[in-house]
């Protein structure tokens, strides 16, 4: 049962009765499935004993948020659960809602309740465009039932969807479509005379669908529409040869460009900076490049990508070798010199530096203990002969006093105590056996002996 008091614009679900108006429709929106028999892929939701499926077949409802990338079958389950248990459903799109409408979905829901005891569904898409009052506006008739709530979202729920309303709905996570699903969509599409292509009789070289299949990143929407303009704009075929042979390059000038998932506003901006620095950090140059790469791609700032990769070079390389941040800085320097395309080259040749760098992150974590205990102990005054005493009265209240200039000694180094006087001495540097870092740890721990020992032979 779905609604048709809502505005137009608002409505996504409105049924296409006209058989004119359905084959103006697009493909995508054609072939979408009407039941769980048609659905393809998020086997873990719909297979028989799964939830979704235990859902339907129990007329069970609960409120839920359907999360996963663009195409993967978020609207169409929702409309498949509101279809199939008994319920009314009124649609609204979250760019497009305000309090309003919020409040005349509740009301619908009342008065449905109030006449015939139907229960409403509540579909949301794109969720996450909802503003923290909008959300608030939910959250207390999600609470007392006078709908369910069914959300979709292609951003991470727990950083867009307040906690409260989060907690009275069930998080679906829906997976990219593999390979296998897309090819039995778009073989169902090809084939299918009612709703699909199939009396166009076109076919696809081997090229041509492993080329769509593989550029489309998991969207089926993308799959259905490119499948679509590449049909209609291929001329058929004469005598023997009457259908439409779809090659490869009719699919390049169909698709323009692969589908590449990439906000950078959002959580997969944050997964792919995270899949290039652990790459980099486990000194893996190719998967380096490849997250780089699906980066730049994806429309990242290069900018940013350089500040990242001198974050890795301290982070993850550090002392073990001090030029790496010098090669980061260089490339950030030709790219701001050159700009895209050429600048980019820097920016690889940068983080397969980083990649095949030994790896330290001694200075990290000496950085941080440092200033954890910094933060506990601030108020310690500074020993008075490590002060300076530019004034008379200075050096008089002992500012200076026996300080010793390291220069004026044949090592250039002695062994003296610069913490402050009711402090413990503090090791927060460790420094690794590796690269130029190795070179100065057993110089180091004997400085530190030497020091201990000045300090005994000093106690009373």
């Amino acid at each position: 049962m779905i609604s048709s008091n809502m505005p137009e614009q608002l409505n996504l679900f409105q049924s296409i009765d006209q058989m004119s108006a359905r084959e103006k429709a697009p493909l995508a929106e054609r072939m979408r499935p009407v039941s769980l028999e048609e659905f393809v892929g998020q086997e873990h939701l719909v297979n028989p004993g799964k939830l979704i499926h235990r859902m339907i077949k129990n007329n069970q409802m609960q409120s839920l948020i359907l999360w996963g990338p663009p195409g993967c079958g978020k609207t169409t389950l929702a409309r498949i659960i509101a279809g199939q248990t008994q319920a009314h459903l009124v649609a609204l799109s979250a760019v497009m809602t305000g309090a309003s409408e919020i409040r005349a979905a509740t009301d619908q829901a009342r008065a449905r309740w109030a006449k015939g005891k139907t229960r409403t569904w509540l579909f949301l898409d794109e969720i996450h465009r909802l503003n923290k009052a909008q959300q608030d506006l939910l959250l207390p008739h999600v609470e007392n039932g006078t709908f369910y709530l069914l959300g979709a979202t292609t951003e991470n729920p727990s950083f867009e969807v307040i906690r409260p309303l989060l907690s009275r709905a069930q998080v679906l996570v829906l997976e990219p479509l593999g390979l296998s699903h897309l090819e039995r969509i778009l073989e169902r599409a090809l084939n299918d005379r009612g709703r699909g292509l199939g009396n166009a009789s076109a076919v696809l070289t081997g090229e041509a669908k492993e080329y769509l299949l593989a550029a489309t990143g998991g969207d089926a929407r993308v799959v259905l529409n490119c499948l679509e303009v590449a049909v209609l704009t291929t001329p058929a075929g004469k005598g023997e040869k009457e259908g439409r042979v779809i090659d490869l390059e009719t699919l390049k000038a169909s698709l323009h460009r692969s589908a590449v998932h990439y906000d950078k506003g959002g959580e997969e901006h944050f997964n792919l900076i995270s899949a290039l620095h652990k790459s980099i950090r486990g000194s893996d140059p190719d998967a380096a490049l490849y997250w780089l790469a699906r980066m730049l791609h994806g429309g990242e700032d290069p900018i940013y990508i350089a500040r990242r990769l001198m974050r890795m070079a301290s982070e993850d390389v550090g002392l073990a070798d001090p030029f790496a941040l010098l090669e980061v800085n260089a490339a950030l320097q030709a790219y701001q010199l050159m700009g895209s395309p050429e600048g980019e080259l820097a920016l690889a040749q940068a983080a397969v530096y980083l990649a095949l760098a030994p790896k330290s992150n001694a200075l990290y974590k000496a950085f941080g203990h440092a200033r954890s205990v910094a933060s506990q102990t601030g108020a310690l005054p500074v020993p008075l002969h490590l002060r300076n005493a530019p004034t008379g009265l200075m050096k008089n209240q002992g500012y200076g006093r026996d300080y010793q200039y390291p220069h004026d000694h044949a090592s250039g180094w002695i062994p003296e105590r610069y913490f402050p006087d009711s402090m413990e001495t503090e090791y927060f540097y460790d420094p690794v056996p590796r690269g130029w870092e190795g070179k100065y740890r057993d110089l180091i721990a004997q400085r530190r002996r030497a020091v201990e020992s000045k300090k005994k032979n000093k106690a009373p």
